[in-house]
């Protein structure tokens, strides 16, 4: 994700940290480097040149003086960039149920309204977006309104199996308005309603009239513009044009993984004043990270971004599965079969190499890495869990025995397609782990976001010189 712009950025604050003196040759290098950077990222060559003529006045202040300047100019230098993507992380608000004096409870429902050209991934968006709120205990449906595209039904049934939510569609009905109205009495008894709608190849007026009459009977609270990265620049009037028309509340950014254009994309929904509320980082459906401009930063800094993180791992396990695990690790009855589910859910968060990047810290030792090693950790962990749907019940709930006796080593080893070598190691990372929740850190602290930055590094600290791959 903008890796050429990370790389400015890095090398930047590389200059003035190694810099014995901040002077104007220094600061004249670190803006050509960030403005280099930002270029590459597909942002507007005259808000580039704006900005960064900007910080070079503000950095060649000559009452900053010795070690304090060269802390004052990295902080001028991450306002530069939040500057041009937003300064405040925008949130979806969905609304809760309430119980009212006679203990009933009055049902409340919060409705997003989806909205965007064709392959934007909308249909995408839609399930990623129920998965997302699904896995923080709202009850979520996803209703398809796109009548026009072909096979668009089809597409959203199939996300919407895959990802356990409901959905409402109509393969024979061509008016979205008598979708819905036929819908309606089950839709009101969700939480959380998303509306897939029908795109063009522009912003026609035959599409416009046709959400102001889904807006005008739906009434949505959000109404979300899905853009892909990869257009850019272009991406400002698009969102100009449908905040013109239809006054969106926000912007969803797809494709944020795999774009040197996603700067561009950015920086035009700030300059339009939609802010962002979501970015796609990939194929899978748990591949949607909120949009916070402060981590996104410091995540492209090599800073890691710790938020991102903990939210991952919320995304990753549901509430009730997050509330029996407790329940186990209170018990002191955590097994193997609860280590390959956490195994599962780590793979669900992403590969290895994004994962790194988030946490603080460890983005700067994948350089230093063999080549392909987060590669062959992956496939190792897939290697663990063949060789736990290969023990006995026995074993899965007292896996020490295995090591004392070699006969069952051999015996597993060989059912799973592996190694006694690999599965020593499972053991071995699995007592580590238990160790880990032992320590005083509850599994509601680690999905909840209640560890600071100080305590994560710590803890990695304490456990990464043990946990050998």
């Amino acid at each position: 994700m903008l890796e050429k712009l990370s790389e400015a950025l890095k090398k930047a604050t590389d200059k003035i940290s190694k810099a014995v003196f901040v002077d104007k040759a220094v600061i004249e290098k670190v803006t050509k480097e960030l403005q280099r950077g930002l270029i590459s990222a597909d942002v507007n060559v005259f808000l580039v040149k704006e900005i960064t003529q900007k910080l070079k006045d503000k950095a060649s202040d000559e009452k900053i003086k010795g070690i304090e300047k060269k802390e004052q100019i990295i902080k001028l230098l991450y306002d530069t960039i939040l500057e041009i993507i937003g300064k405040e992380k925008k949130e979806i608000i969905i609304k809760e149920s309430k119980t009212n004096k006679n203990e009933n409870k009055e049902k409340s429902q919060t409705v997003i309204l989806l909205l965007g050209l064709y392959g934007a991934g909308k249909t995408t968006t839609a399930g990623k977006l129920g998965l997302y709120y699904s896995k923080r205990g709202k009850k979520v449906a996803l209703l398809g309104l796109d009548v026009h595209r072909p096979a668009a039904t089809d597409q959203l049934e199939q996300i919407a199996k895959q990802n356990k939510l409901a959905v409402f569609i109509d393969k024979t009905e061509k008016d979205p308005i008598k979708i819905y109205k036929k819908f309606k009495p089950e839709l009101d008894d969700y939480d959380l309603l998303i509306v897939d709608t029908a795109g063009r190849h522009s912003l026609d007026e035959e599409l416009v009239e046709e959400i102001k009459k889904i807006n005008k009977n739906i009434k949505p609270d959000y109404k979300i513009l899905v853009i892909q990265a990869d257009i850019g620049q272009t991406a400002k009037t698009q969102a100009s044009e449908f905040q013109k028309a239809l006054e969106i509340n926000g912007v969803i950014i797809t494709r944020m993984d795999s774009t040197a254009k996603a700067g561009g994309a950015l920086t035009a929904c700030y300059e339009t004043k939609a802010p962002v509320f979501f970015i796609g980082t990939g194929e899978k459906s748990s591949d949607l990270e909120t949009f916070n401009p402060q981590a996104f930063i410091s995540r492209i800094l090599g800073m890691g971004d710790l938020e991102g993180l903990l939210e991952k791992v919320q995304s990753a396990m549901d509430q009730n599965s997050q509330k029996k695990l407790k329940h186990k690790l209170e018990k002191g009855e955590f097994d193997l079969r609860d280590f390959q589910e956490q195994i599962k859910s780590m793979s669900s968060m992403g590969s290895m190499d994004k994962i790194m990047d988030m946490i603080p810290g460890f983005s700067g030792l994948k350089g230093k890495m063999p080549e392909n090693m987060l590669g062959v950790q992956e496939e190792k962990m897939k290697h663990w869990q063949h060789a736990i749907n290969s023990m006995t019940e026995e074993e899965i709930k007292n896996p020490e025995i295995i090591e004392k006796q070699t006969t069952r080593l051999g015996r597993i080893a060989k059912g799973s397609g592996t190694t006694t070598s690999e599965i020593r190691q499972l053991i071995k990372q699995y007592k580590l782990l238990k160790e880990f929740t032992k320590g005083g850190v509850s599994e509601s602290e680690m999905t909840s976001g209640g560890f600071s930055q100080k305590q994560m590094m710590k803890l990695a600290k304490k456990f990464g010189k043990k946990m050998k791959f």
